[in-house]
């Protein structure tokens, strides 16, 4: 199984990489930094010796990286089993109020990234009639709030983006699951006062995607909305 995660080198998609190399998957991982992503794959590997990673770092925000991604996606593994368009930023605000510019970022990192990633890999996705796509949406695709700002929009954007590529994407047997996490411990987290325990781990997201992408061909959770246990914060 190849398995393409971007953003995967900390966080939920280090987590979901992770799970995936636990089960002898071969990972195509990017992430902007090439030190942590190099970092995380000698540790994956290491972790996972039946594992292989193949890596780039790619600021996927920018078209002709995200591009160059896809590309050399197919060059190293050939073909795409899952993707986990998982890359993404936030930044805080309100559209009344925000820095100009801030719009811009939010929608090339948090949906084009995404799309003109996927166009890359769908050709070949498509001639196998098989492949399962999972969008890492947010809390904030279903619900505004406050200081939500551009953020916001670009993840209501992404919810759009998968709701439209999973009709269009059903007459091939290729699957398309949105993931809409609340609250989930990552480094964004960290100093912040939060109590670890008040909010979700990355490994439960990491669990449900794994699990999700076992289904038979027949069956497709469309949505999955993940919240701390005792509610949102």
């Amino acid at each position: 199984m190849v398995v393409v995660i971007t953003g995967a080198s900390k966080g939920i998609g280090r987590a979901i990489a992770e799970k995936f190399a636990s089960a002898g998957a071969i990972l195509c991982i990017c992430a902007r930094s090439a030190e942590q992503l190099l970092l995380a794959a000698a540790e994956i590997t290491e972790k996972h010796q039946q594992s292989k990673v193949y890596t780039m770092a790619a600021d996927l925000g920018n078209k002709a990286e995200a591009l160059a991604f896809g590309k050399f996606i197919l060059e190293s593994a050939g073909r795409v089993d899952v993707l986990v368009n998982n890359a993404g930023s936030f930044l805080p605000g309100s559209v009344h109020a925000e820095d100009d510019g801030v719009l811009e970022k939010m929608i090339n990192t948090n949906l084009y990234s995404a799309y003109h990633l996927t166009r890359v890999l769908l050709p070949g996705m498509m001639k196998a009639s098989s492949g399962h796509i999972f969008n890492m949406c947010s809390i904030a695709s279903l619900q505004a709030y406050s200081n939500g700002g551009s953020y916001s929009i670009s993840k209501f954007a992404l919810a759009g983006f998968s709701k439209n590529l999973r009709e269009e994407m059903k007459p091939h047997n290729i699957k398309v699951t949105a993931v809409y996490p609340g609250a989930v411990y990552t480094d964004s987290w960290s100093g912040s006062g939060v109590d670890p325990n008040r909010i979700m781990a990355a490994a439960d997201v990491a669990e449900l995607v794994f699990t999700i992408s076992k289904l038979s061909p027949q069956a497709c959770v469309e949505e999955l909305v993940l919240r701390p246990q005792l509610g949102d914060l």
